[in-house]
């Protein structure tokens, strides 16, 4: 029987990335996202949003930052998981600056299907780092679009030694 050697394909690539991701391998995640490259096979948005998912998930938000600007650089589609993926990593990196400007690269970009679960990220982002008015702005926001997130209300012991004001809609 004679063996024949086999390429690998996106599949092959998306397969080994995500099963990365799902083990917190993020340099091996993009050791084979770099053989990818190498290989001359074209990664897809599952690519990406493995690779970025595997630096999110290990607190890389340089690399998820970096892939991001790789899928805009070359065109990729993406959708509400590359997002809030990339808006989480900055969220845990402490990047709540860097959260607002992929926010706002969503809001004009076509997806906006889960706009809900990606600005209670970058509205946590900012409650993190104390940039209450951009929490207020990205909340106003949605309140306008009818949509209203409670995920970052502060708990009750914030209440006591914080100024808190009321969002008028």
């Amino acid at each position: 029987m004679a063996q024949g050697k086999v390429e690998p394909d996106t599949i092959t690539f998306n397969s080994a990335i995500g099963a990365c991701e799902i083990s917190g391998e993020w340099k091996n995640a993009l050791r084979f996202f770099g053989v990818m490259a190498q290989s001359r096979v074209e990664p897809d948005r599952i690519t990406f949003n493995n690779a970025i998912g595997a630096c999110e998930s290990c607190g890389e938000w340089k690399n998820a930052l970096q892939l991001f600007s790789e899928v805009v650089q070359i065109k990729v589609e993406t959708n509400a998981t590359t997002f809030n993926t990339v808006i989480s990593a900055c969220e845990k990196g402490g990047e709540w600056v860097k959260a607002l400007q992929v926010f706002n690269a969503m809001a004009q970009s076509e997806v906006v299907s889960s706009i809900l679960l990606i600005s209670t990220s970058a509205v946590s982002a900012c409650e993190k780092r104390n940039a209450w008015r951009d929490a207020l702005r990205l909340l106003h926001l949605r309140a306008q679009q009818g949509l209203v997130s409670l995920r970052s209300v502060p708990s009750r012991g914030e209440v006591s030694n914080k100024r808190f004001f009321s969002l008028s809609v």
